[in-house]
C-alpha cells in the first residue's frame, strides 16, 4: 500500500470485507486490490473470518417467541401482598410485646449479657494476645516494677484521668506490665498478667467517643476466649487461653476496678 498517498485506507478495506461499501467505493477498492496482492490476501482472510463467525452463530439467526423476555424487565409484584405481610409482622411484634410484658420471664427469658455494639474490639484483643503473650523477653514495654509510671503514661495517651491498672492477685494473676497499642485507630492500652502456671491473659482498653452504652459479650477463637464490654466511651477486653469461668471472674474484677 502506498503510505505517502494512499489510494485506499485500512478502514476502506475493513468496510469492503464487511460488505458495507457503496458501489462506487467498492469498485475503487477492488481496483486497488487487483494491484496489491498482499492487501488482497489480507482482505480475503478477513472475509473468511466473517464467514466462520456467521456459520458459528447461524443457529441464533432466527427470532424466537421468548426473545422479548431477554430485555423485558420482570413485572413488579403487587404491593397488596407486601402490605398484608407488613401488617402481619407488625401484629406479631405487638403480640410478642404484650406477651413478653406479662409472661416474659417464663416464655422469653432475657439473656444475662447484652451484645456489644462493636465487633472489632475482640478481634483486636485476640490479635494482641497472640502477638505479645508468646513473647518471653519483650512481652510488654513497661514492666510491673514501674506500675505507677505505666498507669500515668497510658492514662494520658487514652485521655483517662487516674487510670487504674486492675489488681488481679486475688484471682492468682500478677501484673507483668503493659504497652501502648492501637485500638480502632486510636491510642489504646494493654495490660498483661500471668499466674503461677505460666498462663497469661491480657486486658485491652480502648477509647471510642461514639459509644454510649454498657454491654458484655464472649467471643471465642479456637482455645482463645475473650470477654469484652463497652462502658460509655471506653471499651474493654479480657483475653486468654483459660476457661470462661476464670475469664468471667477476671472481667468482673476488672469491671469493678476500672473507671466508669
Amino acid at each position: 500500500m502506498n503510505e505517502t498517498n494512499p489510494i485506499v485506507t485500512e478502514a476502506d478495506l475493513h468496510a469492503y470485507a464487511d460488505g458495507q461499501l457503496a458501489e462506487t467505493a467498492r469498485a475503487r477498492v477492488e481496483a486497488f486490490l487487483a494491484d496489491n496482492p498482499d492487501e488482497a490476501a489480507l482482505v480475503a482472510e478477513w472475509q473468511a473470518q466473517n464467514t466462520g463467525i456467521k456459520t458459528l452463530f447461524a443457529g441464533y439467526e432466527k427470532a424466537k417467541d421468548t426473545d422479548s423476555q431477554l430485555v423485558t424487565p420482570p413485572r413488579a409484584p403487587s404491593s397488596a401482598p407486601k402490605r398484608w405481610m407488613a401488617a402481619g409482622a407488625a401484629l406479631l411484634v405487638f403480640a410478642l410485646g404484650a406477651v413478653s410484658g406479662h409472661y416474659g420471664p417464663a416464655l422469653l427469658p432475657k439473656p444475662d449479657l447484652q451484645l456489644a455494639g462493636s465487633e472489632t474490639l475482640p478481634k483486636q484483643a485476640e490479635t494482641a494476645f497472640t502477638v505479645y503473650a508468646a513473647e518471653v523477653r519483650h512481652p510488654v514495654e513497661v514492666f510491673a516494677d514501674e506500675e505507677a509510671h505505666l498507669a500515668t503514661w497510658l492514662g494520658k495517651r487514652l485521655a483517662v484521668e487516674n487510670l487504674k491498672i486492675p489488681d488481679l492477685q486475688s484471682l492468682g494473676f500478677k501484673l507483668v506490665g503493659g504497652r501502648l497499642l492501637p485500638v480502632d485507630g486510636r491510642p489504646g492500652a494493654m495490660f498483661m498478667y500471668e499466674n503461677q502456671a505460666g498462663e497469661r491473659l491480657t486486658v485491652i482498653v480502648g477509647r471510642n467517643r461514639e459509644n454510649r452504652t454498657t454491654s458484655f459479650r464472649f467471643a471465642s477463637s479456637g482455645n482463645l476466649e475473650t470477654f469484652y464490654w463497652v462502658d460509655g466511651e471506653l471499651g474493654y477486653a479480657v483475653t486468654g487461653e483459660v476457661s470462661r469461668e476464670t475469664l468471667r471472674g477476671v472481667a468482673e474484677e476488672c469491671y469493678r476496678q476500672f473507671p466508669s
